[in-house]
């Protein structure tokens, strides 16, 4: 008796939530012929409640059908007559409401409580941020639009039907994991685009480097230096951009020493050294690079930079097809030049990744390894991973951010290499 009662209680407040809103939003608009207030939609989802509820003890789903049509034409007929008394085009916005209350009510006495509660929010949500949704949508361009729905298109369609193996003789090119890299390439340069536009350049761009990091710095690279062309001569954009490659770049040094904790701890201090020094450089870097785009006029003259949406499938492509070049490279040096040591394998699986090297070498460390040849493989293969991104820039980046990320690269392995030398 209890359960039921709470159930009730649960719809009585599913409606109460909605009609407070309505209601609220009638007085605003001084609407007083507007479909429905706290009352109408507390009915709604009591009604919904109350015939669910008959449905399950009766064992028949007809009640609750009936009481549907019956709502629906309520509804209908409210709205066909306030419609004869306005001359202005009216929404279903209200009438929609109810019809949702209504369901919601019976969705708490069908056994589904947490459910009901979770979309009674996000409906009362979309309900009272009308205006800030509509913004939003007024932001949107056709090109964006386009660009969604292709990358949707990549990752619900094409991925799920590619085969999760290998499908070469070297066992080192993996149709599903490649293009899991290319939509998570399309997908951050988009996130990347669309921080920007909504947080300011600056901010946007600063964030997408930091969470985009935490994924794949190659990506954000990419991403960031295509991004590069739209800004032409603007040197405050080509600071940011800078910036944000080299926040990246940051977090991927301390992502290092976050796999090294988990999976051998005991790596953990020799390697803080030379990742904690080339971490802090590149942090550095990109906190100078953030203070000269504030204080530096663009040549535009503008404060705001128009971009236009920096997704292309064709360049995520392109790069997977070098990252599958590589692993092809990797792997046969693997298997027929092993007398050349880890550090070669090192520095070619660098070009590519640095989990997959920095995961074998702390596991080999910790099945009797020497210590020194792991935390030496370990740092080659980010000196590495940090000159073909720079590598990048400068194929796929424009003007001034190849200059500036230059100095940053030659900065960051120097010291890296004085720390790998004498610390190590």
């Amino acid at each position: 008796m209890l359960e039921l009662t709470i159930n009730f209680a649960v719809a009585l407040f599913i409606g109460a939530l909605v009609g407070i809103e309505r209601e609220k939003k009638k007085a605003e608009e001084d609407a007083t012929s507007a479909f429905g207030g706290i009352r109408t939609f507390i009915l709604f989802a009591l009604t919904g409640a109350v015939s669910a509820w008959l449905s399950v003890q009766l064992k028949t789903i007809w009640i609750f059908v009936a009481a549907s049509l019956i709502v629906a034409a309520f509804i209908l007929v409210a709205y066909i007559l306030q419609n004869r008394k306005s001359s202005a085009a009216l929404g279903l916005t209200s009438e929609t409401a109810g019809v949702v209350v209504f369901l919601l009510g019976g969705t708490t006495l069908f056994g589904y409580t947490e459910i009901a509660v979770a979309l009674a929010i996000a409906t009362t949500a979309a309900l009272a941020y009308k205006k800030p949704l509509h913004s939003l949508v007024g932001k949107i361009y056709e090109d964006d639009i386009y660009a969604g729905l292709t990358l949707l298109f990549a990752t619900f369609i094409v991925l799920p039907v590619l085969p999760n193996k290998t499908v070469d003789p070297w066992n080192a090119i993996n149709p599903y994991k490649m293009w899991l890299l290319v939509i998570m390439i399309s997908g951050l340069s988009l996130i990347g685009y669309v921080a920007t536009r909504s947080l300011g350049t600056k901010i946007g761009t600063s964030l997408t480097g930091l969470f985009g990091g935490l994924v794949s710095s190659t990506a954000v690279t990419l991403a960031f230096s295509k991004q590069s062309h739209d800004a032409k001569e603007n040197s405050k954009l080509m600071n940011i951009l800078a910036a944000g490659l080299l926040i990246a770049w940051t977090v991927m040094f301390i992502r290092i020493l976050i796999e090294i904790v988990v999976v051998n701890i005991a790596l953990l201090r020799p390697l803080m050294v030379p990742m904690i020094t080339m971490a802090v450089l590149a942090g550095v870097i990109a906190f100078i690079y953030y203070r000269w785009s504030s204080g530096q006029p663009s040549k535009t003259g503008t404060q705001n930079v128009p971009l236009t949406n920096p997704f292309s499938l064709i360049s995520a492509l392109k790069f997977a097809l070098l990252f599958g070049i590589v692993q092809l490279l990797v792997k046969y040096v693997q298997q027929n030049f092993p007398s050349q040591g880890f550090y070669v394998v090192a520095a070619l699986a660098g070009l590519t990744d640095v989990d997959a090297i920095t995961l074998s070498m702390a596991d080999y460390a910790k099945s009797g390894g020497e210590v020194k040849t792991a935390v030496s493989s370990i740092t080659i293969a980010a000196v590495t991973n940090t000159l073909v991104k720079c590598g990048y820039v400068f194929m796929f980046g424009h003007g001034k951010i190849r200059t500036l990320v230059a100095i940053a690269t030659v900065v960051i392995l120097v010291g890296g290499g004085i720390a790998l030398l004498f610390f190590v």
